[in-house]
């Protein structure tokens, strides 16, 4: 349901998208990741909720797309940690998903920003655990349902407040565009779990998210640079020098580990997603340290096509 929910909408995401580059590509990479984790599905065999939640996580960090892309799939895996061996999903067990979640994205960033993805999270995750505290461990299907309902709600609040807290949002009169589609995959979740419809009206009223709204995204300067994206397998002290480097030459850092298995050498499967002035810079310093696989790199404007197209 998220990934035709995300198709439906990927377009009306792209043209909010401004933060932290206006590439108009967020919906686009929310669907290609959610598309990736429902793939990984396509084929299990009926498993607890925690297997079947890890895999598509790890299916999710492995082909992610773009921050908010990358984000979600941080936030996915995540969630899989507290749902080991239950065969049924609860309120607890979604506020404790929840919470893990938003823990692990905000730690994957090395500048977490307010009025994004992140913040959404958040309060999705307090939205639950306020149900929580009052069900008090309560495992029924209601408790659940009110869980979700209120993850939902508060989660609708946080994107509403996303245009506020960021300068380049308020300026353009438009929410972030990796909240929004969050907030869709969160109703999503609600529909299953309750068995309603999607929200008609959960859109109405953010701003910039009319049909008839013009496409911002194409209104604004272009970017310098590329995206680099990867998967490399390194022991966390390794992960956190790359980590360091890749700070000191770009920005929009995520590093997060694709699951808590490590080798037997002690390594751990990363998922790395950097913007660098040109693509040599990271591809360089990421091979200094290991083999990545599953690169990706993406022009931030025009220019800089050809050479992504080069190196990948």
């Amino acid at each position: 349901m998220a990934e035709q929910t995300l198709a439906n909408h990927s377009d009306r995401l792209n043209a909010i998208n401004i933060y932290p580059v206006a590439d108009a590509d967020t919906g686009t990479n929310l669907y290609l990741t959610v598309r990736a984790a429902a793939q990984a599905l396509a084929d299990l065999e009926p498993s607890d909720v925690g297997v079947t939640m890890a895999t598509a996580g790890r299916a999710a960090m492995e082909q992610a797309r773009g921050n908010s892309g990358t984000l979600f799939a941080v936030s996915l895996a995540a969630m899989a940690e507290p749902l080991a061996g239950a065969q049924r999903l609860s309120g607890p067990l979604l506020a404790a998903s929840l919470h893990r979640a938003q823990l692990r994205a905000w730690s994957a960033l090395s500048e977490p920003m307010a009025g994004t993805i992140l913040s959404v999270l958040e309060a999705a995750a307090r939205g639950a655990a306020s149900v929580e505290s009052v069900f008090n461990g309560d495992e029924s299907n209601q408790a659940l349902a009110e869980t979700i309902e209120a993850a939902v709600c508060a989660a609708r609040e946080a994107v509403v407040l996303t245009e506020s807290q960021l300068g380049v949002l308020s300026e353009a009169h438009v929410v972030d565009a990796g909240a929004v589609g969050l907030l869709l995959i969160l109703d999503c979740l609600r529909s299953v779990i309750i068995g309603e419809p999607l929200q008609e009206d959960l859109m109405d009223g953010l701003s910039g998210y009319k049909v008839q709204d013009p496409n911002i995204a194409l209104t604004m300067p272009e970017q310098d640079g590329v995206e680099v994206m990867c998967t490399i397998t390194l022991t966390p002290l390794a992960a956190a020098g790359l980590r360091l480097e890749l700070d000191g030459m770009g920005d929009s850092v995520i590093m997060s580990a694709v699951s808590e298995q490590a080798d037997p050498t002690g390594a751990y499967q990363w998922r790395v997603h950097v913007h660098v002035p040109a693509a040599t810079l990271a591809l360089e310093a990421i091979r200094a340290v290991g083999d990545p696989s599953n690169v990706s790199i993406s022009a931030l404007s025009a220019t800089a096509a050809k050479e992504a197209h080069e190196l990948i």
